[in-house]
């Protein structure tokens, strides 16, 4: 199979210093509402980027559950590798991989756990049966066979057939709060647009081009 000379033009859209918003989390908004407009396959979608103790990467997608001028939440269970990871090294990236669009944003941060009320007002959001696979599924464990997954999650669905399915004290949220966040808008040539936001001491954001 031969893929070196897979490859497209980017020609969508330009990216200037004067089109960005100073705020990057108002900046994130305006690029969502345009991934959501344009019906993109799983907008909320994001790369989440983590190191263990050896300083081994690993990265899985996860969805965007809140976003805020405080930063980027995920929820997950606390027994799950990035959750272990984080708990040793809260330091991580985010991707959000807008590809129909041309467009990128990569996120660099602190994660910190959020609040059990927040944790579960949006518990209880979620439909009965992703609540329910939040029981039966032991994030990042080994399991014999999706029979075995699947007889687990019978035996929890027919515990909890009547009432409220009750918050796993095993599952919990992240808050990312940046410190870098980078835009980066495809472009003819590989001259892609790319500008990075870093948060000064003051707390204010400061805005660079970089070469793409």
């Amino acid at each position: 199979m031969k893929i070196d000379a897979i490859r497209r033009s980017y020609s969508k859209d330009k990216l200037d210093l004067d089109k960005l918003h100073a705020d990057p989390i108002q900046q994130f908004e305006l690029w969502l509402k345009d991934a959501i407009a344009a019906e993109l396959p799983d907008p909320t979608a994001m790369c989440v980027a983590t190191v263990d103790a050896s300083g081994q990467p690993s990265q899985r997608l996860v969805l965007l559950k809140d976003v805020s001028a405080d930063g980027f939440v995920f929820y997950t269970n606390l027994g799950s590798r990035k959750a272990t990871e984080l708990a040793a090294n809260p330091k991580v990236s985010l991707h959000f991989p807008w590809h129909p669009l041309e467009r990128q944003v990569i996120v660099y941060g602190t994660a910190e756990r959020v609040p059990s009320t927040q944790v579960m007002k949006y518990f209880l959001s979620r439909p009965k049966e992703s609540q329910l696979a939040a029981w039966a599924s032991e994030q990042s464990r080994p399991v014999s066979t999706r029979q075995a997954l699947m007889q687990k999650f019978a035996e929890i669905k027919h515990k909890f057939e009547h009432g409220e399915v009750p918050l796993p004290s095993f599952w919990g949220g992240f808050l990312v709060r940046p410190h870098q966040i980078e835009f980066w808008q495809g472009g003819e040539h590989r001259l892609h647009d790319r500008f990075m936001y870093r948060q000064q001491d003051d707390s204010r954001w400061s805005i660079d081009r970089l070469c793409p």
